[in-house]
């Protein structure tokens, strides 16, 4: 399947990156990389994950405190958000 960003979700993984980044030499790379094995996981099993509403399901990221959230459609996966787990729950909602 293929995996497009939203804008917004884009956005949000290149701050987090950033901020890890700064925080620690290199773990913005250990963070960009569980990021790419949570969609990989995804693109592989896309309905294994909890859903969240009607549209959208969450895939936990291994080692870091966010979750991908993101909808089906039918040969795309569509990443609506990259949420902080412990930071303004389902503020990414209008999104979808």
């Amino acid at each position: 399947m293929d995996i497009r960003f939203y804008e917004a979700a884009e956005a949000e993984l290149d701050e987090a990156i950033a901020y890890y980044e700064h925080q620690l030499p290199g773990l913005g790379v250990r963070y960009r990389l569980a990021i790419q094995a949570a969609l990989q996981r995804i693109a592989q099993f896309p309905e294994a994950y909890p859903p969240l509403s009607q549209r959208t399901r969450r895939c936990l990221v291994n080692g870091f405190p966010y979750g991908v959230i993101y909808r089906i459609e039918e040969r795309t996966i569509s990443v609506v958000a990259i949420a902080h787990l412990h930071r303004r729950p389902n503020y990414w909602t209008s999104r979808s």
